[in-house]
This record gives C-alpha cells, structure tokens and sequence, in this order.
C-alpha cells in the first residue's frame, strides 16, 4: 500500500504565489473526496500539497519525506487517529502547525478542544456529509484563510521552496478572499496607550473577546485572575466558534475555574461568580438597568463577519455599566472588539489587549491597539495578573 498518496488534479495555468509565501501543506483524512477536495482547494489558493494520508500513522510517515507547514488533522480516522497522532507529528516536527478537523458533534468539540490544549493551533467543524463538504463555501473559505494566517510566517521563515514534485499553484479561488488580519500590518508609528480611566469607579462586570487561537488564551487569562476574585464579578465571554463548541467550551471553563460556566440565556439576569459564553450562532448582548442586568440574545446580523460579535457584547456594556466595565481582547483574527471597544472608552470603561509576540493571531486586539483604544498591551502571562489586580482596586 501506497504510505502517502500525492495530488493528480491538473495545475493551472495562473502564476504561482510568491515562493517565500506558499505555504507547504499536509492533509490527513480518512474520506478520499475530502482528502481530494481540499487539496484541490488549497492548490487553487496558491499553495502547495506535500502529501495526503489517511491515517494518522500514514501522516507520520509523510513527516519524514516532506516538511509541511501546516497539518490538516481530521480526528476520526482508521489505524491512528488524529487525537494519537498530533503529539508524535508535535514531537517529530516542532512548531509545525496542526489544525484539526471535525464534525459538529459534542464529542468533537470535546476532543478538538482538547487538542487545542495538546499543541494544535485551531480546529475547523467540518460538514456532517461528503455532499456538504463539496457544498459548502464557509468550510472552504475558513479552510483557505487558516491555511494562509498559519503557514505564513513558516512559510517566511523557510525561504522558497526546493523539494520535487510540490503542490500545484493556482489564482485564489473567487469569493474566497477575507480581510488581512491586522497582524499582516505594521504600525506606521508607535503604538499609544489611552490613559487610565480617573473616574474612581469600581469595576462591576469583566468582559473577554477573542477568536483564534482563543479557547487556551480565555482559559489562562482566568484561571491567573482565580476564581477568589471572579467569585465577585459577572464573566461574559465571547470567543468566535460554531455552535455546539461553545457549550462545550464553557464546561472546560468551569472545570478549569471551579466556578459555575454556561452559555448565556435570553432574559437570564447576571449574577457574580458566573461566566456567560455567547451561544454559538446568535449575538449575546445585556438588557436592563446597572443593578437588574439580563443577557440579550438575538440573531440579528452578522457584525464583522461574526456572530456572536465581541462588538454587540461591548457596545450594550457600555450603555449600561460605562465606566464599570472592564474588558480584554484578546488573539484572534479580523478586527471585531474594535467597535466596541471605542463605546467602552468613551464611557469610562477600561480596555486590556494582549500582545503581538504571545498571539496566535494578532487581528482584534492588534486593531484596538493600533486605534489607540487600549489602556494596557499585555503578554498573555501578565493579562490575568493584571486584570486581577484591577478588579480588587491595586490597579495594572
């Protein structure tokens, strides 16, 4: 049997992407169509397809003849599956990025979370069906982008590519294209913190946006505040994922806190020692007066190209607690918070945005930093330290 089966679309004829910045790619997945469609996609956007497997040990296999930048793990495959086989293609290759690839089932989202805390650098739910997967242009496009945002700086770091036989180069796949993330852009001068709020006002509520690269950056951030402190205050978190994630990823967060955590509720009213994550799918805002808060949910549009949108969540707090709100950004893609964050300020609120070097990906809170937004630019290791010290009156 064949270990790693090699691409056999035809190239097209369009230039290739730049050689320092086609990223090497290795797709693992038990389906042959999926393994075929995706590599057919990720050639159309430019970059090239070492290897497909399908298995986790036929992954490793490819692992000694290529040097992929990203993985492209699907976790239920025959033999080794992908929970078995990202420690050992870690170990083999460090620093390489693996992104898994499941399902919209509890279980999944369970293990994808999981992985994320073993080393893998994202997941994608993938459709249920081989029809909805050639179907599906949000799982193409998410695809695509994490493929780009991932393998560009190893890709950078490689240099052109030399090794024979390399994936097929094609222009990008029409409609696929998304805005940069903010990380892409440098400052064209120094970053400037906005001045600490002198308004006196206690804190009452904590706030935590984030997107990728989120679920292991939230989980850190809270578990150094401790759950002494945020015994006292309401938590509401919104971190871009699908639904069915998010309610799995609130359990980790209780596990990992000790402290009550769920999806937020439509008219449920906020109360201390309890952490609200936005339901995947639907907005999640606050209704009500400062001492009689409810959480809002709704479907309205999209905002950002999300939903749930840090920005809705950010803009009702400001409303209603203005400069008793304390809120954080941190990694992700794209520029969402940033709306938000501006409301938050002009009431009094304080903004906390996590550093470039400690971001998986450095759109949103690279946005609010670069707006002049944020009162503090953290390393993910001081953001909890810091907010923590906000919280109970010692300030940053």
């Amino acid at each position: 049997m064949m270990a790693v089966t090699a691409p056999t679309y035809a190239p097209s004829a369009a230039p290739p992407a730049p050689a320092g910045q086609r990223v090497r790619v290795l797709i693992a997945d038990d389906s042959a169509v999926v393994r075929g469609l995706v590599a057919r996609w990720v050639a159309e956007a430019g970059h090239e397809v070492v290897a497909t497997a399908s298995n986790g040990r036929i992954a490793l296999e490819a692992m000694s003849r290529h040097e992929p930048d990203v993985i492209l793990l699907d976790i239920d495959m025959p033999e080794m599956d992908g929970t078995q086989a990202l420690p050992l293609l870690l170990a083999k290759s460090p620093g390489v990025q693996v992104i898994m690839m499941s399902t919209l089932t509890t279980r999944n989202a369970d293990i994808s979370l999981r992985c994320l805390a073993l080393g893998a650098v994202d997941y994608i739910p993938k459709p249920e069906s081989n029809r909805g997967v050639t179907t599906s242009d949000a799982f193409r496009i998410d695809l695509i982008e994490r493929v780009r945002v991932f393998g560009a700086a190893r890709a950078r770091k490689r240099g052109p590519s030399s090794a024979p036989g390399a994936g097929y180069a094609a222009s990008a796949v029409p409609g696929t294209q998304s805005p940069s993330p903010v990380s892409a852009l440098r400052p064209t001068s120094p970053l400037v913190l906005r001045p600490k709020s002198r308004t006196g006002v206690p804190p009452r509520v904590l706030l935590i946006g984030a997107s990728t690269g989120g679920p292991r950056a939230v989980g850190e951030v809270l578990e150094k505040i401790g759950a002494p402190t945020l015994r006292q205050f309401p938590v509401l978190i919104v971190q871009h994922m699908p639904p069915v994630f998010t309610a799995v990823f609130a359990e980790h967060l209780g596990a990992r806190t000790g402290l009550p955590a769920a999806e937020g509720k439509a008219d449920e009213r906020l109360q201390p020692g309890r952490i609200y994550v936005a339901p995947g799918g639907r907005h999640m805002g606050l209704a009500g007066q400062r001492q009689d808060v409810t959480i809002r949910l709704h479907d309205g549009p999209v905002v950002n190209f999300c939903r749930p949108a840090v920005d809705v969540l950010f803009q009702d707090a400001a409303a209603i607690f203005g400069p008793a709100t304390l809120s954080v950004v941190l990694t992700g893609m794209g520029s969402d918070g940033t709306g938000g964050a501006r409301a938050l300020t002009e009431a009094g609120g304080a903004v906390l945005a996590q550093d470039e070097a400690t971001s998986t990906v450095w759109g949103m809170p690279g946005s609010i930093a670069k707006a002049g937004l944020a009162q503090a630019i953290l390393p993910l290791a001081e953001i909890g330290p810091a907010l923590r010290n906000l919280l109970t009156g010692q300030g940053a």
